[in-house]
């Protein structure tokens, strides 16, 4: 059974850092593209970052540019999303997802996980 679960979430204040973790289980890493996303209420899924499989080539949206890395571990089967210098509209359900590409749009993901809550607040 295909299965993404992150890991990692919680509240910081503005200025601090997280780490977010996706451990895959019922794949390998082969899969071509990993992908972070992250959502508030009533907005619109937006593409965080990706990382690709075969040469670590990695993507960000402008608004995480410069303080959000995505990295994969294949010994661990996970993927991570380290965020610094976090600011309050950082604050959304960050999900994984693994797909044919990677990619800052969420056509190309066959996988996703349930997310984890990420509170930027004083």
């Amino acid at each position: 059974q295909v299965q993404l679960v992150e890991s990692g979430g919680g509240l910081v204040q503005p200025g601090g850092s997280l780490r977010l973790s996706c451990a895959a289980s019922g794949f390998n890493l082969d899969y071509l593209g990993y992908g972070w996303f992250r959502q508030v209420p009533g907005k619109e899924r937006e593409g965080v970052a990706c990382i690709r499989s075969n040469d670590n080539l990695t993507y960000y949206a402008d608004s995480v540019k410069g303080r959000f890395t995505v990295s994969r571990d294949n010994t661990k089967n996970s993927v991570y999303l380290q965020m610094n210098s976090l600011k309050p509209e950082d604050t959304a359900v960050y999900t994984c997802a693994a797909g044919t590409w990677c990619s800052l749009g969420p056509q190309l993901y066959d996988y996703w996980g349930q997310g984890t809550q990420v509170t930027i607040s004083e």
